[in-house]
């Protein structure tokens, strides 16, 4: 079966990966680079692997956390299921088996917030993988714009991390930010990702916490979360 490793080592896929990313430079967007990837594959599957799901679907997770952006080497709009239709001969060229690959695709594909639906763990852990990265790292160049809402709003993150009470089945995103930026326009650009990751903290049978500064911001039981 197919790893995370032979993915990251994967050409065509670094290639897009970097494309995607100097694209997104020249917009002004904060870091979609390997740091990005990384952060995102490594939360989405440490939620599987906490919450018991089989070794494959953490694996599979990881995967998409990796290749969730390569969309954004053809346009930001609509990158997700670009993203899901480019990787589709990509992973069946490297020896992924078709199921495999259809789930990766398919999360890759439903990851947007603007059009993306939840319908399996994998699809899920991106999701919360995905819409939890906001840190001071993802300002590029270490230098925010202060006329930059979302440089503002990142720069000022300075401790952020997602953990799972299993026990509790409580997906929590914990953040710690500076006075660079505030709560309120942290929502202000991030509510309707952290609508997305309610309903995917819901599939996956959990609730989602978000504390900002030791405070719940949203505290929403897993029972009143509509898909």
């Amino acid at each position: 079966m197919i790893t995370l490793q032979e993915i990251r080592q994967n050409e065509d896929i670094k290639a897009l990966i970097r494309a995607g990313n100097r694209y997104l430079e020249s917009m002004g967007f904060t870091d979609h680079g390997p740091r990005h990837m990384g952060y995102v594959s490594k939360t989405a599957s440490g939620i599987l692997k906490a919450l018991g799901y089989s070794p494959r679907e953490v694996e599979l997770a990881a995967i998409a956390g990796w290749v969730h952006d390569v969309g954004n080497s053809v346009n930001r709009h609509d990158h997700g299921p670009n993203g899901a239709v480019m990787l589709l001969p990509i992973l069946r060229s490297a020896g992924m088996d078709m199921n495999d690959v259809m789930e990766i695709i398919t999360a890759v594909g439903n990851h947007e917030e603007q059009s993306g639906f939840v319908s399996s763990a994998v699809s899920a852990a991106l999701v919360l993988g995905d819409k939890s990265d906001a840190h001071k790292t993802r300002v590029r160049g270490g230098k925010p714009d202060p006329t930059d809402i979302h440089d503002r709003v990142n720069f000022s993150i300075q401790e952020n991390r997602v953990t799972v009470d299993r026990a509790e089945r409580i997906i929590r995103h914990e953040l710690m930010m500076d006075e660079t930026s505030s709560v309120m326009e942290y929502i202000q650009i991030y509510l309707s990702r952290i609508v997305m990751c309610e309903k995917a903290a819901a599939f996956l049978k959990c609730s989602f916490e978000l504390v900002i500064n030791g405070q719940i911001v949203n505290n929403r039981p897993a029972e009143n979360q509509g898909m």
